[in-house]
């Protein structure tokens, strides 16, 4: 009888790779400019095909992360590998070829919307900029607007035609034109109300399991990061304080800050809702009872 050896086949490369990333910006008018350290010795990684939560308050540094892959921060340290080779310092050149692989979804859909434009514009320009022909373009967009779920005829309209949540499908479509490994979203459900919510969530869930693409998904709320991540990063003041499998983290979470978040969370039925903010009101009284006797 011959005996095979099995080895165990090496983890796959990392799609994104962040390691002891800082970003500084400096702030001030005249004379007067001072640096603000907004990331300080960050690190994570996405896998192909996996969501990565990326959950905090405002400022917590949570989208500098997000514009720092996108070339839109001014890193000062670490660096930044997408597909195995670093993005941290492109030039203007070979940052225009990336952006077919990484692509966003901001979180106000009509600012990143051109209202001149018609939707078939919108979504056209960014595959005929790249070689692609009118007809091929157009074709694509047929296709994209059915992916998002929005009728054909929405291609002649403009983006002031449509509600936040179309207009949100709009972008997503936008984003998915040139076939992208990476999204990034930044808050890209903050200013929907929750039903609508709920829809994109789902959008994005199906167009991942279609397409294969990764997200880095940026957001407040650690409920909708329930919804579409399979690993969650909490952020405070511009450091990572936790970090681990979405369902995991929120069942037991290790850090005051993270259980915060959670407390903070909005519901949709009323009763439960008001009850999340007393436990909210008594978990911050206990944390600044604490604070104060450690001095």
């Amino acid at each position: 009888m011959t005996s095979v050896n099995q080895t165990a086949l090496p983890e796959a490369e990392p799609l994104l790779r962040i390691t002891d990333l800082t970003v500084d910006y400096r702030i001030g008018g005249f004379g007067r400019k001072r640096t603000f350290r907004a990331l300080q010795g960050v690190s994570l990684d996405i896998k192909p095909g996996e969501t990565l939560g990326l959950v905090g308050e405002s400022g917590s540094g949570k989208s500098t992360i997000g514009r720092a892959v996108l070339g839109l921060a001014p890193v000062t340290g670490g660096d930044i590998r997408f597909d195995g080779r670093s993005i941290t310092r492109l030039s203007k050149k070979e940052r225009r070829a990336l952006s077919s692989d990484v692509q966003v979804v901001f979180q106000d859909p009509y600012t990143s919307l051109n209202p001149s434009m018609t939707i078939s514009d919108i979504l056209s320009e960014p595959m005929q900029v790249s070689g692609t022909s009118k007809v091929d373009a157009q074709r694509r967009v047929r296709e994209l607007l059915d992916v998002v779920n929005l009728p054909s005829n929405a291609s002649t309209r403009y983006p002031r035609e449509f509600s936040g949540g179309q207009r949100q499908r709009i972008a997503i479509a936008r984003s998915l034109c040139r076939n992208p490994k990476l999204i990034v979203c930044d808050e890209p459900v903050s200013a929907l109300d929750l039903s609508t919510q709920a829809r994109v969530l789902q959008l994005f869930s199906d167009i991942q399991e279609q397409t294969g693409v990764s997200l880095l998904f940026v957001t407040h709320d650690l409920d909708v990061v329930r919804h579409i991540s399979e690993r969650v990063a909490v952020m405070r003041r511009g450091e990572i304080v936790e970090t681990g499998i979405t369902e995991r983290v929120i069942a037991e979470p290790q850090h005051a800050y993270t259980k915060a978040l959670l407390l903070a969370s909005p519901i949709a039925n009323p009763a439960r809702q008001a009850n999340r903010r007393r436990e909210r009101r008594l978990f911050l009284d206990a944390q600044a009872a604490l604070s104060t006797a450690a001095r």
